[in-house]
């Protein structure tokens, strides 16, 4: 027959196995990743564009990615002058999902409109570094490479 404490023990064991599976449980049902990317550096658009792509599919596309271009960064996304290689990768990475943002502060500065750049941006119309904040806010990891 068994004891009291025999029985205790039993139970917490079974509490125990309960509250691992449901951990889990949990586990599997992971939120998707959501990550901000944040690019500034012209000479780090083909760096941080590889990034991404390493991103999906080192995630298995199971992640939301936004990129923030600022700055010196953005003449790389005009589409009269990008380069073969930078539109190339960037629109494969807009069907992958990536959601890219430019900064409208550059574009102002910078006399661009966002139909001047590479079909897919978005405007950050608060700028880019409060884009980049309110990303953050919303859970998105921050990212510069």
């Amino acid at each position: 027959m068994m004891r009291r404490r025999d029985i205790f023990r039993v139970g917490v064991a079974g509490a125990a196995g309960l509250f691992g599976l449901r951990q889990v449980k949990a586990a599997a049902v992971e939120e998707r990743q959501k990550v901000a990317y944040h690019l500034s550096d012209l000479d780090k658009v083909g760096f941080v564009l590889g990034n991404i792509k390493n991103h999906y599919e080192g995630t298995g596309g199971k992640v939301d990615i936004v990129l923030v271009v600022h700055g010196p960064a953005l003449a790389a996304f005009k589409s009269k002058s990008a380069s073969a290689a930078i539109s190339s990768r960037f629109s494969g990475l807009v069907r992958d999902g990536l959601t890219p943002h430019a900064c409208a502060n550059t574009m102002h500065g910078m006399d661009v409109a966002l139909t001047d750049l590479l079909d897919g941006f978005h405007a950050a119309e608060t700028g880019g570094v409060v884009k980049l904040a309110e990303l953050q806010r919303q859970g998105y990891a921050y990212l510069r490479p």
